[in-house]
């Protein structure tokens, strides 16, 4: 027998019992469109999470305090005072890999113009700060180097900043607000850059020159981070090596002393987002894989009925000739008819469902070949591997046995 008319003969058979045929389908339409729905969304995850990371600086290195312990415990960092200026003067002057580098002291309170108020955060920088952040200014001017020296009261603020306390002004620039009581006049507005990686909304900022955070907010002589730049991408490694040996020295740590200080760079965290994003995305796609077992037992389960009530058909198609491999045949290649249009639609759901999701995320909206190739690969192999046990047992069967049987 042909491969037409096996299909011919399989086909009619499957239209007799449409829903039957149907919801046998929908195990294996929503096992494919789960895995191609969460493989799918996982890459777009990543993609985002990379994206929004990489937006503030692929070249991007840091430099922390180091955690406190007590007692074999850590209770993090607190009011360590490590890092200071003198030890970023030592990168400007000795680092060979960095093009940018700017100390950073935050600060928390309440801005204030006239009757509107927002809980802000105010960081303070160097010149250098925007352009190692990859801020870029919508309105207005960075602040100056003469700024820094002079401690002027002077800061840049992001748009939800802007939005809250200046919601009927366009361009805030020249007017004044006040952090803890302490005024500030307001030379530029930054452009947007919305949510980052972890759902921080880095609009809402107000930086100001260092050196006016540590005398006029905090009142400190240390700072809390370092951040600079690497040269390119390739080197980022590399420089953040030579970042820690420069401040290991300039701390003169002995070489059997641990760092009091933690470098990080943002590849570590590209690397760190990549592995948990991948391991999600696989577990996820195993768990949806479930859906799969599940269909094909199904398909198992309808088969064996079929088997059942066309015992007689199978006996006098014996009777006139049919081989048990033609028996075989039939009953496999109904099996991955259902397997392969469930999988085909499942797939076209999976895509759509993926694409909706991306879309209401705001994710890249991206089809893994992979996951769809592999899927369309499973179908066949579920619908052979399921279908094939009922199909051994309907060629099996003695044909006057089933010619009586009712």
């Amino acid at each position: 027998m042909n491969f037409y008319n096996l299909f011919k003969i399989a086909y009619t058979a499957l239209l007799r019992n449409k829903t039957r045929a149907l919801l046998t389908m929908l195990g294996i339409i929503i096992g494919i469109s789960s895995v191609i729905a969460m493989v799918s969304l996982g890459q777009s995850s990543s993609v985002s999470i990379n994206e929004q990371i990489s937006s503030m600086g692929t070249n991007l290195i840091m430099v922390m305090r180091a955690s406190q312990r007590q007692g074999g415990v850590n209770i993090g960092s607190g009011n360590v005072q490590t890092l200071t200026e003198q030890d970023v003067s030592a990168i400007r002057q000795k680092s060979n890999y960095i093009s940018m580098v700017t100390p950073v002291v935050n600060a928390g309170g309440q801005l204030v113009v006239g009757s509107n108020n927002w809980p802000g955060s105010l960081q303070g920088g160097d010149v250098d700060y925007l352009a190692i952040r990859k801020y870029e200014i919508a309105s207005g001017n960075m602040f100056s180097e003469q700024d820094v020296r002079n401690s002027a009261k002077v800061c840049i603020i992001g748009e939800t900043v802007r939005q809250n306390l200046f919601p009927d002004e366009a361009n805030p620039v020249g007017q004044s607000i006040r952090f803890n009581k302490i005024p500030f006049r307001v030379i530029g507005v930054l452009e947007s850059k919305g949510q980052n990686s972890m759902g921080q909304d880095q609009d809402d900022i107000v930086i100001a020159p260092y050196t006016t955070v540590q005398k006029r907010i905090l009142a400190i002589t240390y700072i809390h981070m370092i951040m600079a730049s690497a040269e390119s991408e390739d080197v980022a490694t590399t420089a953040a090596d030579e970042v820690r040996n420069i401040i290991r020295t300039q701390h003169k740590l002995k070489e059997n002393q641990e760092d009091d200080f933690q470098v990080r760079t943002q590849q570590e965290i590209l690397q760190t987002m990549g592995s948990i994003s991948g391991f999600l995305t696989v577990l996820l796609a195993a768990i949806a894989s479930i859906s799969l077992v599940v269909g094909g037992i199904g398909i198992m389960n309808i088969m064996y009925v079929t088997v059942t009530e066309r015992t007689k058909e199978i006996g006098l198609r014996m009777a006139i000739g049919a081989h048990n491999r033609d028996i075989l045949l039939q009953f496999l290649t109904e099996s991955m008819i259902l397997s392969l249009v469930g999988g085909i639609i499942g797939i076209i759901f999976g895509l759509v469902l993926s694409y909706v999701a991306s879309f209401l995320l705001k994710w890249p909206y991206i089809v893994s070949a992979s996951a769809v190739g592999i899927s369309f690969l499973v179908c066949a192999a579920t619908g052979i591997f399921f279908g094939w046990y009922p199909a051994k047992r309907a060629a099996s069967l003695d044909p006057i046995n089933a010619l009586r049987y009712e």
